[in-house]
């Protein structure tokens, strides 16, 4: 006697499909593990190649050597000057690009961004400030390049502070409108337009030395960056990509649309503000230490997405690995393309982020 054996599910039956949908369902989750696992591979082979090049190329062999603590040539110039200006942009384009991703999910608009919600143009305004009122901006350098910012510290905090100020403003106005998504979008591109007015103005009263540095801040450079403040953006970042990642299923019952999103028992009015206040604070800290840089928390969401689809649970880091390889791959373009000239950072993903991102919303609309 043959044992017995469990049917087959016959083809076109309930069970069948059942099972063609899990397999589905386990391929489609799988290319998203092995996107992220790529995000990763490309993150780090990224660094050792920005590593390498510069100003001057090094080996790579010794800057293994240094990387491991082995002191030699080239140790004190990769540990103290380019590893900071490394993870810096790291820490900012993950940044950058969660902020993003938050904001154009609670907002549920596709142009939702820290710069394009004004953010920048309000941070600007404090930098100007500070150089203008405050005595940061008025040292002329001798040697190697026209202007230089002699009190950092005091325009990274104005700038911080006043980015905060926009983000509350945009809080307020968005509140009296009953907290609608377009409320918010609105109320950005008003603030936006009121500090660059405000930035305009401050420009008028001031000197040839002070313009020029405030032309310099707003132009994004990673080259600022201290291991003291990679340590803020770290301490910042870590905490609120945990906190969003733990929310991952309100944000995707929220992109379903506000009535199935408190059908589901999501309270959608605390969570667009509780997402917009933190995101606003990721970009807000960005901006005071680096200056404006755009596109990067535009472009990397929309990439991500088109790529992995819209589900929060692998959309959110798989836009922060992609804002980290955008901001590292243009900081290692802007030290190299005319090198031993460096552009700074902003420049590049204003040139790169531009036209990539109208390819984005051609491709989207063919579709």
């Amino acid at each position: 006697m043959f044992p017995l054996k469990k049917p087959l599910a016959e083809p076109g039956s309930a069970q069948d499909g059942g099972n063609e949908t899990a397999r589905m369902y386990l391929h489609s989750t799988a290319r998203k593990f092995v996107f992220l696992g790529s995000c990763i591979i490309i993150l780090l082979l990224l660094m050792m190649v920005s590593i390498t090049v510069g100003t001057f190329s090094m080996p790579l062999g010794d800057v293994i050597n240094a990387l491991l603590g082995h002191e030699g040539t080239y140790y004190n110039i990769i540990w103290n000057i380019r590893m900071p200006r490394i993870i810096a942009g790291m820490l900012a384009g993950a940044s950058l690009a969660l902020a993003g991703t938050v904001m154009q999910c609670v907002l549920r608009n596709p142009l939702a961004s820290p710069y394009t919600l004004g953010l920048s143009q309000s941070a600007a305004f404090g930098a100007a400030f500070a150089i203008i009122f405050l005595g940061a901006g008025s040292t002329m350098a001798s040697t190697t390049t026209a202007v230089m910012i002699n009190n950092p510290y005091v325009v990274t905090m104005m700038a911080f502070v006043w980015a905060i100020v926009g983000t509350l403003l945009i809080m307020a106005l968005s509140a009296l409108t009953r907290v609608s998504p377009e409320a918010m979008i609105l109320a950005g591109v008003a603030i936006a337009a009121i500090f660059q007015a405000g930035i305009t103005a401050l420009q008028f009263f001031a000197d040839s030395v002070q313009l020029s540095t405030m032309v310099y801040w707003t132009f994004g450079d990673l080259g600022r960056m201290t291991w003291e403040q990679c340590g803020i953006l770290a301490a910042v970042l870590v905490p609120l990509l945990l906190y969003f990642i733990y929310n991952r299923w309100s944000y995707n019952a929220m992109d379903a649309g506000e009535e199935t999103a408190n059908g589901l028992g999501v309270n959608t009015k605390r969570m667009r503000m509780v997402g917009m206040l933190l995101s606003s604070l990721l970009a807000a800290v960005v901006v005071s230490f680096m200056g404006i840089i755009g596109f990067i928390g535009l472009v990397a969401p929309h990439m991500t997405r088109r790529i992995i689809g819209g589900d929060h649970r692998f959309l959110i880091p798989g836009s922060a690995l992609v804002g980290a390889i955008l901001l590292m791959g243009s900081d290692t373009v802007a030290r190299t393309v005319i090198s031993p000239l460096v552009i700074p950072v902003g420049v590049i993903t204003a040139f790169l982020g531009g036209p990539l991102f109208i390819y984005l919303l051609v491709k989207g609309y063919r579709k």
